[in-house]
């Protein structure tokens, strides 16, 4: 009898210890706070000189559902190219003054100054710059999510008469694997990252946007 209580005692404190240590885990997992992960990301960007990386994006509402995706280059500071393979031909260029547009088939590019730009694609590029997320987003909040990973969210500031929520989904030591910007006419718009190249080459040639032949520039508004 002796023996089966001392068994039994034993293998309660086993449980007992597997439960504690279970809940500490889960516990210590979730204690990362929106400041430490807004850091975390701003940290690993600001190393970064330039940056390559896979997109797919998706874009509902307006009644419709897109679905594109290409390769994103971007070098510091503030220089993007967005190419797109789906549709093939689609480019999107910031080259530190104007950011422009275009669609295969169109017979002119939108081009849009930096200063009068609010795409939603910016705010990606804005971590190549000296962005500090948590001064660039309000209401800033963190919550766990698959894989090891969380989400921070929060609405970017200038912005939030047109956002009602943007969310980015990050690694634990900052790598950023998805952004979601939710817009107050019911839009959503949806971007996945995946196989981030770090400081890449990437000549200033790459932002110099050349249209195609028969292609006019013209000054305008980003189209969606």
């Amino acid at each position: 009898m002796k023996t089966f209580r001392t068994k039994r005692t034993v293998l309660s404190l086993v449980l007992s210890l597997a439960v504690f240590v279970f809940f500490v885990s889960a516990a210590g997992a979730q204690t990362l706070s929106a400041d430490a992960m807004a850091k975390l990301i701003d940290k690993h960007y600001d190393s970064l000189h330039s940056l390559e990386v896979n997109f797919t994006q998706e874009y509902e509402g307006m009644g419709m559902n897109r679905r594109e995706s290409g390769i994103l280059l971007l070098k510091k500071p503030g220089q993007m190219r967005w190419t797109y393979s789906k549709p093939a031909g689609k480019l999107f260029i910031l080259d530190r003054h104007d950011g422009y547009f275009y669609s295969p088939g169109d017979t002119t590019a939108q081009r849009v100054p930096v200063k009068e730009l609010d795409d939603l694609r910016s705010p990606l590029g804005l971590l190549l710059g000296h962005t500090k997320l948590e001064k660039e987003l309000t209401g800033l909040a963190i919550a766990p999510d698959a894989g090891g990973m969380y989400t921070l969210t929060g609405i970017p500031k200038g912005l939030e008469k047109r956002v009602s929520a943007f969310n980015i989904t990050a690694t634990a030591d900052g790598v950023i694997k998805q952004m979601q910007i939710d817009e107050t006419d019911g839009v959503r718009n949806t971007f996945v990252f995946s196989d981030e190249r770090p400081n890449v080459a990437a000549p200033d040639s790459a932002f110099v946007f050349t249209p195609p032949a028969g292609v006019r520039v013209v000054d305008g508004m980003p189209p969606v």
